[in-house]
């Protein structure tokens, strides 16, 4: 067998140690206890009727304990092995300790734990509003744990109305004035007077001091109100029922308000933002209204009586131009035309002729004229002064003679006679 080295092997031993034993509790009494001034860290060692162990626990872990270790008390150590290779010692790195009679109480916790998850009490988790206007506080009035949600409150958002309902939570008798509080807050909902949101909230504390928010009837309480609760029990640490059945968990009271109440400055600002993006909804959806109108307005006056009249008016305007335009052609056309007969006629010979024409047939017409022949051969019968035709005239009838220069009557006898 080839031979290793001692740190060989205590650094083996310290793989398999760490890798085997990755988290150990281990129940014993303190001794060789010693606060290491410097550094801070726990040294001690952990025993029973018949061996020991080492353990160490260091500053960073130490100072979350709820109690000073002394030797002689019976605790419960939780952490890992590990090996300190120089010594080849292994020993008990604790993160956490608990004080003789903690065992049962964390057993009694998980045990309820469990029940109550089986039941669906962590389940169905009421939200809570934005902006609540009415909070009920059920915690002690005497408590440091109020003065900080009411500093928190003012300084965040002071438009909510906080009504702080005393209650012990603290003691035997916490469990029940816990839970009776509750029952109460709750019972204005569906009021005018209901709560928005019912906080239960103390400050931090041993395991034994925050144990009435451990109890089932609390839990009871807090899974049949119908208004929103939010626990806020011990330090951010703890982990208490109430946490679980509870629709909210907030570290700590401070955080709590927090976590309810909005920031009034940050909503000062967003509403700053939303007014400015109303307002460019607004101009963007004015200006595409506009063009909308502007658009039908386009269109009403394509089909509107006034535009179709201009229109027919300028086609009018422009058929009359046309015709105006073709008219003067047309006449110039033709004055050009007759200019141009005019030029090509020689009128005069023409009218010569007629002319001669003209006055031999009113010589003509001067020869046959009866006013001469009355003179020679012809007399004019007239009946009563007119010019008569003799088959106009009744018999016994006196007539005259007009031959144009002397005047005769004479009297028909019969139409014969002449």
């Amino acid at each position: 067998m080839k031979p290793i080295s001692v740190s060989v092997l205590n650094t083996q031993i310290k793989t398999l140690l760490e890798t085997t034993f990755l988290e150990v509790c281990v129940e014993g009494e303190i001794s060789n206890y010693t606060l290491h001034k410097a550094s801070g860290h726990l040294y001690f060692s952990l025993k029973d009727d018949t061996s020991a162990i080492r353990c160490v626990m260091f500053k960073s872990n130490a100072k979350t304990l709820s109690f000073i270790p002394k030797n002689g008390m019976h605790i419960l150590a939780q952490g890992v092995l590990s090996v300190y290779v120089p010594r080849g010692e292994y020993q008990i790195i604790c993160h956490n300790l608990q004080e003789e009679g903690q065992g049962s109480l964390a057993t009694r916790y998980e045990t309820l734990k469990k029940h109550l998850e089986s039941k669906g009490y962590f389940a169905n988790k009421k939200p809570l509003p934005l902006f609540p206007k009415r909070i009920a506080l059920i915690t002690s009035l005497n408590g440091a744990a109020l003065k900080d949600m009411l500093k928190v409150t003012q300084s965040r958002w002071n438009l909510v109305q906080l009504v702080a309902i005393d209650t012990l939570v603290q003691g035997e008798k916490a469990k029940d004035s816990i839970a009776q509080n509750i029952v109460y807050a709750d019972s204005f909902f569906g009021t005018t007077n209901a709560f928005d949101i019912i906080v239960i909230a103390r400050g931090g504390g041993s395991t034994e001091d925050l144990w009435a928010f451990n109890e089932e009837c609390v839990a009871d309480a807090i899974y049949n109100a119908r208004t929103p609760i939010v626990s806020a029990v011990g330090h951010e640490i703890d982990f208490v029922i109430s946490d679980f059945v509870s629709d909210v968990r907030a570290p700590t009271p401070s955080a709590c308000m927090e976590m309810i109440l909005p920031d009034s400055k940050e909503w000062l600002l967003r509403t700053d933002d939303m007014i400015d993006e109303l307002q460019q909804v607004f101009l963007r959806t004015l200006e595409i209204l506009q063009q909308e109108i502007q658009h039908l307005t386009e269109i009403y006056q394509s089909i509107s009586y006034d535009t179709r009249l201009q229109l027919f008016d300028s086609q009018i305007a422009q058929c009359k131009e046309l015709l105006e335009t073709n008219f003067w052609y047309f006449l110039a056309q033709q004055q050009e035309t007759l200019n141009a007969l005019a030029s090509h006629l020689i009128l005069e010979p023409y009218f010569r002729d007629k002319t001669l024409t003209l006055c031999a047939l009113q010589r003509e017409l001067e020869a046959l004229n009866p006013s001469h022949k009355a003179r020679k051969t012809y007399a004019q019968i007239l009946h009563n002064g007119k010019p008569t035709q003799l088959k106009e005239l009744d018999v016994g009838a006196e007539i005259e003679l007009y031959d144009g220069v002397c005047e005769a009557k004479a009297t028909i006898h019969t139409m014969s006679q002449t």
